[in-house]
């Protein structure tokens, strides 16, 4: 009986992202084994019984026999790739509700009645990617008649309690340090499709490429994890001139024995600081990329909930969204979902691409898997910043870059992009911005006649101005914040430092009709402050003030009426924490429509409560209402 395992994730959009790796065939096993299995791992691991506090950041472990097992059975004519694909898409696509029940699910698939492959879906804020491989390897061992010890027992929130609260603090100054030193938009003007809407994921693997890499690691005296985040800001810093950037490395905390095998969630995050010198070798590219990560480790602690709210602010002060240019995973992700791959001779290269819609991917992603000594790249990135071609190419321009280091090449860093930026692209101080899409944006807010943008100078600084012609209501703290609460929905887009009304409004010809603001600090011009007017607004307001303690620019004070509805929910000093609860009073308060994920963004409390909307009237089913 073959094993399948399914990640059940949430993405940034609320789709379900599904995983699957089967494992080899064990000895024969019964429904009554897999059950016996299946109870046999949740008495193991409290991930498996754990719901969290939908209000609050609380775990609750339950006894293992506190709910019946979420398993249930399916009879499938055979159990081939394509039965399994099917199988394997269905399940993920059941939803899993981890605050009141278990936070995974289990279907066994039989084939003339009996089992031949069992299928597991998990939510994402009990179990990573390593730890759902830990649970199907225990649950593959179980079946064949092994034995793992238990475990310590590993809480899923006892890390927030934990953390030195100065320490979190000083890791998060330097988080958003980083991110505002760090332009914007490095890879979009230099590649991919315009206007991609779409994801590309792929894999490559090769053995040659795991023997380069560890040559020139043992060289240089470091990990093949620095040697290869070198030669990732090497290609970055090639293809677009830029020499300093930001790479988000997601490093284990599986270093311990007691959490090697554990299935909760034990990853960190940090900013490693990219910064290359032109013409410099490749020796000294790594030197740089190992001082950077040693120092980034050293900060790696924070909040999340915090950290968000506040990168959330800072972003919207500053006019642009700040996101690193690649995320870089140090350890092995057991992503194997692209076939065929894991049927692949270990001494053979080859590359598995698809491709599919998705949400704007502003940032590239890169999995580094180490393992049987075959060097796995797992890629995703978005089709406007690499299009399939391109895509491709990557991870065999990689592969071939550590093939001419090892056998010592010097490679120097290039002064210049060995591309071109595509046309309508500026580089402003803030980072990349497409023209065209600011105007685009302006255009779209009512009252705007027409929209020209184009870099301008004063003082020696550049800057983007808009020249708008306007309809006489609309002011330039208008359009200012227009562009500001679409920051997070356009790629490319860096609100304009100045607005020059034509036609003025009133009081034209004053020098307040047009905005400035810095371009290289974190401070903006506020406009004035508007309570809200409607009655969606007022509900959105009130749930503010129920939950935020009141941040900068500090007009909450627990009234509806001091909510400034032209700011966003962190400048009330909402964090994700009190995010859960808040949807729940606009829920009471008769009001849906709004994901999570678009409440720690930078959209004002004004855009958003235009995207709420009454729930829709439930139907009496008949019988006795419950008291």
């Amino acid at each position: 009986m073959a094993l399948v395992r399914t990640h059940h994730s949430r993405t940034a959009a609320g789709e379900p992202d599904a995983a699957r790796r089967p494992l080899p065939r064990p000895a024969p096993a019964t429904v009554a084994d897999v059950h016996e299995a299946l109870a046999f791992l949740t008495a193991r691991h409290e991930a498996l019984r754990t719901t969290v506090d939908p209000l609050r950041p609380i775990q609750h472990v339950h006894p293992p026999d506190w709910a019946p097992l979420p398993v249930d059975q399916v009879d499938v004519p055979a159990v081939d790739a394509a039965t399994v694909e099917a199988a394997t898409a269905a399940l993920a696509a059941l939803p899993i509700d981890p605050e009141q029940h278990p936070p995974w699910l289990a279907r066994v698939l039989l084939e003339g009645g009996k089992p031949r492959a069992v299928l597991m879906a998990v939510h994402h804020v009990v179990i990573d990617g390593w730890g759902l491989a830990v649970l199907i390897n225990q649950l593959h061992e179980r079946l064949r008649g092994d034995d793992a010890p238990a475990q310590a027992p590993v809480h899923l929130l006892d890390t927030l309690a934990a953390q030195p609260t100065q320490r979190a603090r000083a890791a998060e100054r330097e988080w958003l340090m980083r991110l505002a030193s760090n332009p914007t938009g490095v890879l979009a003007p230099f590649g991919g499709s315009d206007k991609g809407e779409g994801r590309h994921r792929l894999q490559h693997r090769s053995a040659d490429a795991y023997d380069d890499l560890d040559r020139v690691a043992r060289r240089h005296q470091v990990s093949p994890e620095v040697v290869m985040l070198a030669a990732l800001a090497h290609d970055v810093a090639t293809r677009t001139g830029e020499h300093r950037f930001l790479a988000s490395v997601v490093v284990s905390n599986r270093v311990r024995a007691a959490v090697r095998s554990s299935i909760g969630v034990r990853a960190l995050t940090v900013p490693v600081q990219i910064d290359l010198r032109p013409g410099a070798a490749f020796g000294e590219v790594v030197d740089s990329v190992a001082a950077a990560s040693a120092a980034a480790y050293r900060r790696g602690q924070w909040r999340p909930a915090e950290l968000v709210a506040a990168q959330a602010r800072m972003d919207r002060r500053r006019g642009v969204v700040t996101v690193p240019t690649i995320e870089y995973n140090c350890y092995s992700w057991p992503r194997e979902y692209l076939v065929p791959a894991y049927l692949t001779p270990p001494e053979e290269p080859a590359t598995w691409i698809t491709s599919a819609p998705d949400e704007p991917c502003e940032t590239l992603y890169v999995d580094l898997v180490l393992d049987a000594r075959v060097l796995t790249l797992d890629v995703t990135v978005g089709d406007h910043l690499l299009d399939a071609g391109q895509a491709l190419a990557l991870p065999v321009r990689l592969c071939g870059f550590l093939r001419a280091v090892a056998d010592g090449a010097q490679c120097p860093v290039p002064a210049r992009p060995l591309t071109p930026a595509a046309p309508g692209w500026w580089r402003a101080p803030q980072g990349w911005v497409c023209l065209t899409e600011v105007e685009d944006v302006l255009r779209g807010h009512s009252g705007v006649l027409d929209a020209r943008v184009a870099p301008g100078v004063d003082g020696g600084e550049p800057h983007l101005v808009a020249h708008v012609r306007v309809a006489p209501a609309v002011t330039r703290h208008d359009l200012h914040r227009h562009v500001l609460d679409h920051l997070g929905d356009v790629p490319g887009l860096i609100a304009p430092d100045r607005y020059v009304l034509s036609p003025a409004s009133p009081e034209s010809g004053r020098p307040s009709d047009q905005l400035r603001t810095a371009t290289g600090g974190i401070e903006t011009l506020w406009g004035p402050s508007r309570p809200p007017v409607t009655d969606v607004e007022r509900a959105l307001a009130a749930a503010v003030a129920a939950v935020g303690p009141g941040g900068p620019p500090g007009r909450t004070h627990g009234s509806p009426d001091a909510v400034d509805m032209n700011c966003c929910l962190a400048d009330h000093g909402v964090t994700l924490v009190a995010i859960p609860r808040l949807l729940a009073l606009l829920e009471g308060f008769g009001f849906t429509g709004i994901a999570s994920d678009e409440l720690a963004g930078t959209a004002s409390l004004g855009h958003l409560a235009t995207a709420l909307k009454p729930l829709p009237p439930r139907a009496h089913r008949g019988g006795d209402t419950s008291p």
